[in-house]
């Protein structure tokens, strides 16, 4: 799991530096949609990372839950185990 914590961060960052990149190309290009282009890059180099905050988080709160349900049931194996030591 740590291993694949690592590559998808790498990917990560990979693909933000490539839209910095491309930001810059379509701000110095002179094409005619050059301005359009470079909006969108820009609406994206802030989108994209907001996005990927978002999942971590998400990944986070889902992945407690999972941890307290199976500390819940170790709790009740516990307990009935006390119960039928009686």
């Amino acid at each position: 799991m740590q291993k694949l914590r690592r590559i998808l961060a790498l990917l990560g960052v990979v693909i933000l530096v490539g839209m910095y990149v491309v930001t810059l190309v379509f701000a110095l290009s002179s094409s005619p949609n050059a301005n359009n282009m470079l909006m969108a890059s820009i609406v994206c180099t802030v989108i994209v990372p907001c996005l990927l905050y978002g999942m971590i988080l998400i990944t986070r709160v889902l992945d407690n839950r999972h941890l307290s349900d199976r500390d819940k049931e170790t709790e009740n194996t516990k307990n009935s185990k006390k119960q039928q030591d009686k």
